[in-house]
């Protein structure tokens, strides 16, 4: 079962950080951290994968040969196969040492969220990209995640998102992202 641990308004759009199992969530449309050819094999692709279904690579496959590798910007979109979720945003992070990684990062995050919103969603879970097996350090990643999706609803702020939640599995992410999550907001509250 998922548990919210953590959660903060941003202007009527509501950010919750939660332990738990993406493929669980019951969303309008989840975020699979994906290669840029969208062979789900290791990782949560491959979890997302196994527990959806062959559909999910089918249309993958559908939507290189269409349109190409994915970019870190421009997320691809396929149905959920077996997923409680409708969609599935297959974002590219980027591959840590790669070069502007940081940035790579954050265009993966932002492209999530403008697919989400272009899609008319209103729920969205994503994970903690390129933190597993891309190798992104974990405490590198989550104030850059955080401050991308405050910045995105801050300028788009009548985005149809109300609910983005940050799904991760694993202690050492969580503890990670709960620490980041702790000093900032506890920053913020002080100034």
């Amino acid at each position: 079962m998922n548990t919210v641990v953590r959660e903060r308004d941003l202007g009527g759009h509501l950010l919750q950080l939660v332990q738990g199992d993406i493929t669980a969530e019951d969303v309008d449309a989840i975020v699979n951290a994906a290669n840029a050819a969208l062979q789900h094999g290791g990782g949560v692709a491959g979890i997302i994968l196994r527990r959806g279904g062959p559909s999910i690579q089918r249309e993958s496959n559908a939507w290189v040969r269409q349109h190409g590798l994915v970019s870190h910007a421009e997320p691809a979109v396929t149905g959920a196969g077996d997923l409680p979720c409708r969609y599935i945003i297959h974002a590219v992070g980027p591959i840590w040492g790669e070069r502007n990684a940081d940035r790579k990062l954050a265009d993966a995050v932002r492209g999530s969220l403008a697919a989400a919103s272009k899609l008319e969603l209103s729920t969205l879970s994503l994970p903690a990209i390129s933190t597993g097996i891309f190798g992104f350090p974990k405490e590198r990643a989550a104030p850059l995640i955080f401050s991308t999706i405050e910045v995105f609803f801050a300028a788009q702020p009548d985005s149809p998102l109300r609910q983005v939640r940050l799904v991760l599995f694993d202690q050492p992410t969580l503890e990670a992202f709960l620490s980041v999550w702790d000093s900032v907001i506890s920053n913020e509250r002080s100034e």
